[in-house]
């Protein structure tokens, strides 16, 4: 898929919250309600997100979304009346949230033009890939810039060297910040926190498995590296990375290299027309990977590709993962 090849990347679920405040309600978005649009505390705001700086007098009012990731977010947040459009899915909008986001205009299957984002009288873009904001294709954040459009993209696709939960939580955070829900963001992250430990507690002294994620490709694998939540997820399923040591979110790696770092299971991400089935055919029928454990055996695991995204589906995705590399364990620890 476009939005994440390796050339757009060298340039640049959830379980519900308990409180109520913090859920996404069809009754005329209870979560929201008037303060939305109402003036709030704390502007302005500053804040630096990949580069770029703005400040804020005011909550944004009018949003597009591009990216699915992205929208969720905005929907867990409960920002449902906030959003005049948005773009891009990757699979299927996580049922809780399927009536709000039936609510927003969907602008394009894919990316919308820049004129299509103008014609939505956007006050603010958020974007969830880089390529979201590819400016050879008219929507680079400079020029939504000087048509009065401020812009965010999801800092996965620009932060290094640090843990990606912890940027999770930071996302939520300035999302919250910048849209004065501090309160509901950090209940978000309080929650998410916790269910993060009640997983880590299922996995106590268990020794990882080995896990090599096959996204796609025929003549080289993309798949997962070491820069994004997706390996974190891995680690915290109880995994870990067999190409780790790729300093990059998504990226290539050789079929020989897939052969020799002999991973014990397959993570499958499920999204576009190639079924899982299809997925799980290509890898099972190439004679080169006979020998590689999780062939031999075949132990495939399967993950939407929103779970394994900087979204709110992680860490209910972390415990999803970590049932299916560790079924006995995991089911030991929640049987009562």
């Amino acid at each position: 898929m476009s939005r994440r090849t390796p050339a757009l990347i060298a340039a640049a679920a959830l379980l519900p919250l308990a409180l109520t405040a913090c859920s996404t309600s069809s009754d005329g978005d209870a979560a929201t309600g008037d303060k939305a649009s109402a003036p709030s505390e704390g502007f302005p705001y500053t804040v630096k997100n990949c580069g770029v700086t703005t400040t804020y007098k005011a909550p944004p009012k009018r949003v597009v979304t591009m990216n699915q990731h992205v929208t969720e977010i905005m929907l867990e947040l409960g920002l449902k009346k906030s959003l005049v459009g948005t773009a891009y899915l990757d699979d299927q909008v996580l049922p809780k949230y399927a009536k709000d986001y039936a609510s927003v205009p969907v602008l394009a299957k894919e990316y919308p033009s820049y004129e299509q984002v103008l014609a939505a009288n956007p006050d603010f873009v958020y974007g969830g890939y880089a390529s979201a904001f590819t400016a050879g294709d008219g929507r680079g954040r400079e020029a939504f810039k000087k048509a009065g459009i401020e812009t965010r993209l999801n800092t996965e696709s620009c932060t290094k060297g640090d843990q990606p939960m912890d940027t999770l939580y930071e996302e939520i955070r300035e999302v919250g910040r910048t849209f004065g829900i501090s309160d509901r963001a950090e209940a978000w992250i309080k929650q998410a926190k916790a269910d993060n430990a009640t997983t880590a507690k299922k996995l106590a002294d268990l020794k990882p498995v080995s896990v090599f994620v096959y996204d796609s490709g025929d003549k080289t694998a993309f798949t997962a590296g070491g820069e994004g939540i997706g390996n974190e997820l891995i680690e915290r399923a109880g995994g870990t990375n067999v190409f780790a040591d790729l300093d990059k979110p998504f990226g290539d790696a050789s079929w020989e290299n897939v052969v020799d770092r002999k991973p014990e299971v397959i993570v499958i991400y499920d999204y576009g027309a190639t079924t899982v089935e299809q997925k799980k055919k290509r890898l099972l029928d190439d004679p080169a990977l006979a020998d590689v454990p999780a062939i031999k055996n075949k132990r495939f695991a399967v993950m939407p590709l929103s779970d394994a995204v900087l979204g709110v589906r992680v860490p209910a995705a972390v415990d999803k993962l970590a049932a299916q590399l560790h079924p006995e364990a995991v089911k030991a620890a929640t049987t009562p």
